[in-house]
């Protein structure tokens, strides 16, 4: 079994090699590759995962054999692979929602770029999740970066571009940020092995030298990855980035993009700084503060929008706030909470934008509630999965989104000083989602005149409907067979450092 160490190795290397394949084929074989790809990413994954499980115990693979400082290392566990199996199921699914939209948004000389482009999201996401080393984690996040800012923009229309410069300048400053931070964090420790940089953080905290460096190059890469997933206030960006671009570029980049950079500041809590020392430099509070004003302002900007995927961008935005508040708890009940709710939020948004393009095509390609009028019944599959992933968000029990705010809740209890400001700030969220996710629901399955869409079809209903069906299912596990995932998280959090 000891093959199965080189599967997430094997995983990050066959993204790039599919990139580089794909840019010398037509678009629909380069689609083709990519669907291959994807699915034999699930299987590395899943067998990772089986091993993990098995070994109960995380495992280093040494790239070339060289050992630290000079090679370099990709280290997988429960956590990662239970992410990464996650992350490749997801970008699955939305790529073949999306699928019957891509002649449309995209020009067809182009088809390939995209999917291109979609194997170094992947190739990074991945590497972002297995790597044990910062810098390489730096040169993934540049490589992510690029490949979204690419997925936004290949659609081209004056929004899409705009929206792709903004995200592009957001992005480099928060990787600005991050180099400056791994930078100083280098020069203290002169390490840039993950493990390596924790024993000499351990050394530097016992001595009490060099505290006020050591604090800002911990501000500077937080700062630099809060910007990157778009925590409030810097989410400027990401309503037009995710309102505007393809239905599968929407879906990816609202589940999976932000995600990626979430993991990363994890690895860096646990396996870079250290949880306790963490905690001790009081950056979670501030996190936790911000945490919760995304989970207010998000969905009062949502509630405002008229446009029902800008809405839903909006909607990340409050949903991020929740992730940012669990770490802020500062404690491993909180983080537990947070990590769940990435899977979650991973899997309900991607089904919410692939549901409201079924919705928006029947409506005439109309994205403003009043044209949405009906559409649940003109498109039954998309108003269902819509209804289920707004359900979800609200917190109605069976759904995923139960699950999250009731670990939630749970990790509130069990923290004396902030559990009053976060229940009542988790009570006004839901109270707000219900608000504008329900006023969605309400106005597709509100009847309209006979002649105003009967003309109005569907493309490859069928095949979306099967995507649709695997979301709603993907969503009902998470909501109902919850426990097994949980276990895995905290199984994952225990070995993480």
């Amino acid at each position: 079994m000891d093959y199965i160490r080189n599967f997430p190795c094997i995983s990050i290397i066959l993204c790039l090699f599919a990139g580089i394949i794909s840019s010398g084929l037509r678009g629909k074989t380069a689609m083709w590759v990519n669907t291959f790809l994807l699915i034999v990413n699930i299987v590395l994954s899943a067998c990772t995962l089986t091993y993990t499980l098995t070994l109960n115990e995380p495992f280093v693979y040494v790239m070339g054999k060289f050992p630290a400082p000079w090679g370099n290392e990709i280290r997988a566990g429960v956590l990662e692979a239970l992410t990464a199996f996650f992350f490749c199921v997801i970008m699955l699914l939305s790529m073949l929602g999306g699928k019957h939209k891509l002649a449309d948004e995209v020009e067809e000389d182009k088809t390939y770029l995209y999917y291109v482009l979609t194997d170094l999201l992947l190739s990074s996401l991945l590497a972002l999740i297995y790597t044990n080393d910062m810098f390489t984690a730096y040169v993934f996040v540049e490589i992510n970066t690029i490949a979204a800012c690419g997925l936004i923009m290949i659609r081209q229309n004056g929004r899409t571009i705009e929206a792709a410069v903004r995200y592009m300048i957001m992005s480099l400053l928060g990787s600005g940020m991050l180099l400056l931070g791994l930078c100083m964090l280098y020069d203290l420790t002169g390490h840039l092995l993950m493990s390596n940089m924790k024993e000499a953080v351990t050394m530097i905290v016992a001595d009490g030298s060099y505290e006020i460096p050591l604090i800002v190059s911990i501000v500077l890469m937080s700062v630099g990855l809060c910007i990157k997933s778009a925590l409030f206030p810097f989410h400027a960006w990401l309503p037009d980035a995710y309102g505007y671009s393809t239905a599968s570029s929407a879906a990816m980049l609202s589940s999976l993009v932000s995600k990626g950079y979430i993991f990363l500041l994890i690895k860096i809590i646990y396996r870079v700084i250290g949880f306790d020392v963490y905690h001790d430099t009081h950056i979670i509070d501030v996190l936790f503060l911000f945490g919760l004003m995304g989970m207010i302002f998000g969905s009062l900007s949502a509630i405002k929008e008229n446009d029902v995927r800008r809405m839903i961008a909006y909607s990340s935005v409050a949903q991020i706030g929740y992730i940012y508040m669990g770490f802020g708890m500062g404690t491993q009940a909180g983080m537990t909470a947070s990590v769940f709710h990435i899977l979650s939020h991973a899997a309900t948004k991607s089904l919410l934008f692939i549901a409201a393009i079924g919705l928006t095509d029947v409506s005439g390609g109309s994205r403003k509630f009043i044209e949405l009028t009906g559409s649940g019944y003109r498109h039954k599959w998309a108003g269902v999965t819509f209804t289920v992933g707004a359900l979800s968000m609200v917190g109605v029990p069976l759904f995923s989104g139960f699950i999250s705010k009731l670990l939630f809740a749970q990790a509130a209890v069990q923290n004396h000083t902030k559990m009053l400001p976060t229940l009542i700030v988790l009570g006004i969220s839901t109270i707000l989602n219900a608000i504008y996710f329900m006023k969605t629901v309400i106005r597709i399955y509100t009847p309209v005149g006979d002649a105003a869409y009967t003309s109005v079809t569907y493309k490859d209903i069928q095949s979306c409907a099967v995507v649709l069906v695997a979301f709603i299912v993907l969503n009902v596990i998470l909501g109902i067979s919850s426990q097994p995932v949980v276990d895995m998280i905290q199984q994952g959090l225990a070995t993480f450092a």
